[in-house]
């Protein structure tokens, strides 16, 4: 049986306070970056849960989804290493909340505070062209309900092995 070509699902989080966006800065295997509070979605958590748990280790921040800004599909290929992933990546916006004293995730710098025009000013330095994109489109109003998102009770469910 051939392999099913699957995407890789990731979420990703726009918090603005203040005019300002939190980004962070992180090692990537193309250099350092700049990126939405982003990651993977992982086994038995919703999509939401995945964009609260991201932006806690990312940032240090907790994280309360109000909306869905975007779905966004595109390929990326490693300028060092040649590997093309596709990724489908869910984009939420939301408010912050509480912000912890803990250290960062793996690979994060920094956490930054930055205009729509400081990241316009520096797209060599984005870590996906989406980074810019899913900005402007929450700046542009634009908003799905999390009430579309639904995760079937079977997800949260440990699979028995036989």
């Amino acid at each position: 049986m051939p392999r099913i070509w699957k995407p890789s699902v990731t979420v990703a989080a726009i918090i603005e306070r203040d005019g300002r966006f939190l980004l962070v800065e992180e090692e990537t295997s193309d250099g350092i970056r700049i990126n939405q509070p982003a990651g993977h979605l992982d086994p038995h958590e919703s999509l939401e849960q995945a964009v609260v748990r991201e932006t806690l280790e990312e940032t240090a921040h907790d994280f309360t989804p109000t909306a869905l800004v975007g779905m966004y599909m595109s390929r990326y290929t490693s300028r060092r290493t040649g590997e093309e992933v596709t990724y489908l990546r869910f984009t939420f916006c939301g408010v912050p909340g509480r912000e912890y004293d803990q250290p960062l995730d793996e690979g994060i710098i920094r956490t930054l505070w930055m205009t729509r025009d400081e990241i316009a000013a520096c797209p060599e330095r984005h870590r996906s062209p989406l980074v810019l994109q899913c900005v402007d489109e929450y700046l542009s109003g634009l908003r799905a309900p999390l009430a579309l998102l639904h995760t079937h009770a079977s997800v949260f469910k440990e699979v028995e092995s036989t």
